[in-house]
């Protein structure tokens, strides 16, 4: 019995530590937003919803980009209570509809005079198509954030300095872009297995920190910077949609190693808040710190590439 409580009392001893661990660090930015308006895709839930409390904490106008009106508004109605702050507004935006991406873009810029920081955060890990006929994990997770982002960058530049954040994953390590597949299927690659499904995750990951890094060059010399980031493992709806088999795996992996919501968004806070990190625009952090990508995701020519399928892919070319 001794020695059963023991390895009972050694493993709540790790269990804690590992959560005491990876709950650093922090986004020590002081930074008030008072005036300012930033929208944050996918905020009803986990890292977006904790990172729009933060936002609505420091003063700013927040601009709840999500699909479901009714998850939007409860979620708005615990941030106003949590915060004061009753400057959060549902604008509703589907993402696998480039069409919902384009009539949330014309409804933000006739009714929103201001536009400091945008979170590209939602992000999905879904089998299926978009209403466009594109992979649903590419069309939600790259291509219609690459649309919203177009779509709105003049009104970035007005009121720069400001910023494009985007939600990655150290997934993108894994990833790779196949323009053939892209070309005939409209997706990052066939199969709709749970395996099949990770690597297309892995595969949009990739998407986002190449398209941070050909957003950059293309914003040199505006007062505009952009950021992509790896939030942790963190427990979040993200895979809601998997298959028992799946779930019952990574379930326990979930549970024990990995961050919660407010952990997860630190980073996301940094790059969108953090003083003094303009020269890096472009580059990609994790754990609220500047982290080097693999030479894949640093591709010039590929980064170009994706920017330039992307474009007819969503009707700008």
């Amino acid at each position: 019995m001794f020695s059963l409580l023991a390895v009972i009392a050694l493993l709540a001893a790790g269990y804690a530590l590992i959560q005491w661990y990876i709950k650093l660090p922090r986004c020590n930015s002081a930074t008030k937003l008072h005036g300012k308006t930033v929208i944050v895709t996918g905020s009803n839930t986990g890292i977006g919803k904790t990172t729009a409390i933060d936002l609505a904490r420091r003063g700013a106008r927040v601009i709840m980009a999500c699909r479901d009106r009714l998850r939007a508004e409860a979620a708005i109605r615990d941030i106003k209570k949590e915060t004061g702050n009753h400057e959060v507004v549902f604008m509703e935006l589907d993402l696998a509809s480039l069409q919902s991406v384009r009539s949330f873009a014309e409804n933000f810029l006739k009714s929103e005079p201001r536009l400091d920081i945008l979170i590209n955060n939602a992000g999905l890990m879904h089998s299926g198509k978009t209403k466009d006929g594109v992979g649903m994990i590419f069309g939600v997770n790259h291509l219609a954030h690459f649309l919203l982002t177009v779509l709105l960058l003049d009104r970035l530049k007005e009121c720069g300095p400001s910023r494009v954040v985007t939600v990655s994953s150290t997934g993108y390590t894994m990833g790779k872009i196949d323009f053939n597949c892209l070309s005939t299927h409209k997706d990052l690659a066939v199969g709709e297995t749970e395996w099949a499904l990770f690597q297309k995750y892995c595969h949009s990951k990739l998407c986002n920190v190449l398209f941070t890094h050909e957003l950059a060059k293309r914003l040199d010399g505006t007062n505009v910077t952009c950021y992509s980031l790896h939030p942790g493992g963190v427990k979040t709806e993200l895979g809601r949609h998997a298959g028992f088999w799946w779930r019952t795996i990574t379930t326990p992996i979930v549970a024990l190693c990995f961050v919660d919501a407010e952990s997860g968004a630190q980073t996301t806070l940094h790059c969108a808040l953090q003083e003094g990190i303009e020269s890096l625009s472009g580059r990609y952090f994790s754990s609220c710190a500047l982290q080097e990508l693999d030479a894949k995701a640093r591709d010039d020519a590929v980064a170009k590439k994706l920017w330039e399928v992307s474009e007819p892919l969503c009707g700008l070319s």
